[in-house]
């Protein structure tokens, strides 16, 4: 589903920078039964931060970082204390948008063309903004950046996101890119479509355009949906922050790590610093924004979510839980999950009932009375019985967790949890049962006690659950190529940026010669002009551009260029294979980005 008409429009606003400290203030909460009618259509804040993990917060004792937001919002809220995501950052964002497994949304990877949205998917935005909410993005979207897919195409009336999948990376706008330690700062970005310059560390601009964006619909009901990149690397931050923790004893650093021992090399203590320093910086700003909900006066009609897209990248205090980002065990899929509604939601309270970012959609559905669509049946299920207390018995469910580069595969790094018990398998197709691990997460929730050996049965029991689900899911069609559209009124020129590349090549994605190629389709017969830039200038050669059939290739006499550009080239309707590389010498180099225009010549 997408729209590319938004209810409103807002000014474009100069970014600003504003720096102070209040404490948070939650009221006190009791619990209802159900949502009443005149509150029916809450604001919604859904907050996500980027791999940052279960221990990165004070309050589940982490003995160093300062979290006193975060961890005052975590005493006053609703806690779903066994909440589980994907163990990478694009799948988790598309379930939450869904309400369905990721790989049903055609997203199954961080890049190399896995981490685009199917248009058929009908997001929170979608569902919400047809229920006259109006609707926000702030940060990171990382299911798309070109026509039908930015998240103005899927329901956002506003948006102000970087490119690709971080601030910096091969498949950000190449302005940041260049920019190497410091792309964290002064980011280019998108408002509505619009590059803009902005001023300031990303996290504050964020959290300004929010704040603007919640002052600017106080009588509105509104969905913000605030995504900080942060803490992700690079760990790029305010000088200040840094300096709170640079000199913290490293012996505090020791008292946990992800695999149990307590030692840790320095080069992961200075990375700890530095995420606790952007930690912190986030926690100022949703001081800063939670402030705003008070003086407003609309905490008591604000539903607040704050979760992480996945556990810790690095080797750093994680509560005891087993592994990290990328990994199916806990510590890789395990993370916060806290639900503050003033009045609606108990405060300081704890649910462990095995929830997951598949029920925050049929959630929101529910407490603002929403029928879900029929085209693509949800995976989740509605939280709204545990969270108003209404019921206690919450039926089990069997959960799937999955990841690798590329397409998922039995048994690479896959999780079934069902009940009590947990599956881990880290083999081939071909492995024999006796090399799955089997916990109980119940008395065993650091993954210590591998239990297989005792339970040969409950082995073969959800094996059969994974194969199942996958035959099922590995067959969905919205795993078929999610084509970029060029020449298109919505959009152009179009930038092919390196997140969206295909193929082997790409999956060494900052290599200048990574290869590949870009599902498209052109949207109308017609002349374009094309432009492709390179990691690094390159002496003269020839620069090749490829549509299907369609080949050109022009001779550079230049002793140095990163850019060449192609002209006049007429391409017809349809769905194609875009490809471009240049050839210097012996070696054939790929484009970190190609900028595509429709110049409407006859």
């Amino acid at each position: 589903m997408f729209t590319n008409h938004p209810k409103i429009k807002i000014n474009l606003i100069a970014p600003f920078m504003v720096f102070f400290n209040v404490s948070i203030l939650f009221t006190a909460c009791t619990s209802e039964k159900e949502v009443p009618k005149e509150i029916m259509n809450p604001n919604i804040i859904l907050i996500i931060t980027d791999d940052q993990g279960y221990g990165d917060l004070g309050f589940f004792g982490n003995p160093v970082i300062k979290t006193p937001t975060l961890d005052s919002l975590a005493r006053n809220s609703t806690r779903l204390s066994q909440f589980y995501v994907s163990p990478v950052c694009a799948p988790t964002r598309s379930s939450l948008m869904t309400g369905r497994y990721s790989i049903r949304t055609g997203v199954y990877d961080t890049y190399n063309g896995g981490a685009i949205m199917s248009t058929d998917e009908k997001t929170i935005a979608e569902y919400l903004g047809e229920s006259g909410y109006i609707t926000g993005i702030f940060g990171k979207w990382h299911l798309g950046d070109t026509y039908p897919f930015r998240p103005m195409d899927q329901g956002f009336d506003v948006s102000l996101v970087h490119g690709g999948g971080g601030i910096g990376q091969p498949g950000d706008f190449y302005e940041n890119y260049i920019k190497g330690d410091s792309s964290y700062f002064n980011p280019t970005l998108r408002l509505n479509g619009i590059k803009i310059q902005t001023r300031g560390y990303c996290s504050d601009v964020y959290t300004d355009h929010a704040i603007r964006f919640i002052e600017e619909n106080v009588d509105n009901s509104f969905f913000l949906y605030l995504s900080y990149n942060a803490p992700h690397t690079p760990l790029q931050l305010p000088e200040e922050y840094y300096e709170r923790y640079k000199n913290v004893p490293k012996e505090l650093f020791l008292t946990d790590t992800l695999d149990g021992r307590n030692m840790l090399q320095d080069y992961w203590i200075e990375e700890a610093k530095r995420v606790y320093g952007m930690v912190s910086n986030i926690d100022d700003n949703l001081s800063r924004l939670f402030n705003i909900l008070h003086s407003l006066k609309i905490e008591n009609k604000t539903l607040v979510i704050f979760i992480t897209d996945n556990g810790p990248q690095g080797n750093r205090y994680n509560a005891g839980l087993r592994s990290r980002k990328g990994s199916v065990y806990e510590g890789g899929i395990r993370v916060p999950s806290f639900w503050s509604w003033p009045g609606q939601i108990n405060q300081d309270f704890d649910i462990n009932v095995v929830t997951a970012h598949i029920d925050i959609l049929p959630t929101i559905l529910e407490i603002c009375d929403i029928k879900p669509s029929s085209q693509n049946p949800l995976d989740g299920r509605s939280l709204w019985p545990l969270l108003n207390g209404e019921d206690e018995d919450f039926p089990d469910r069997d959960l799937i967790f999955h990841w690798i580069r590329g397409f998922p595969e039995p048994y690479h790094n896959i999780a079934v949890r069902s009940g009590n018990y947990k599956l881990v398998g880290n083999g081939s197709y071909l492995v024999p049962d006796n090399t799955f691990e089997l916990f109980d997460i119940k008395s065993d929730p650091y993954e210590l006690n591998d239990i297989s050996g005792e339970s040969p049965d409950m082995i073969n029991a959800l094996k059969g659950k994974f194969d199942d689900w996958y035959h099922d899911a590995i067959n969905n069609e919205h795993l078929k190529p999610q084509r970029i559209i060029i020449g298109s009124e919505y959009e152009n020129p179009v930038i092919l940026n390196r997140n969206d590349t295909k193929g082997p090549m790409v999956k060494n994605w900052m290599s200048p010669t990574a290869i590949g190629y870009w599902d498209v389709s052109i949207a109308s017969d017609g002349f374009y002009d094309v432009s492709m830039r390179f990691f690094r200038r390159l002496g003269p050669g020839m620069a090749t551009f490829r549509v299907g059939t369609v080949q050109r290739t022009v001779r550079n006499l230049s002793d140095s260029t990163d850019m060449v550009s192609l002209h006049n080239i007429n391409l017809l309707k349809g769905d194609y294979m875009l490809e471009g590389w240049y050839q210097y010498n012996s070696e054939l180099y790929a484009p970190i980005y190609i900028e595509i225009a429709k110049n409407n010549k006859l």
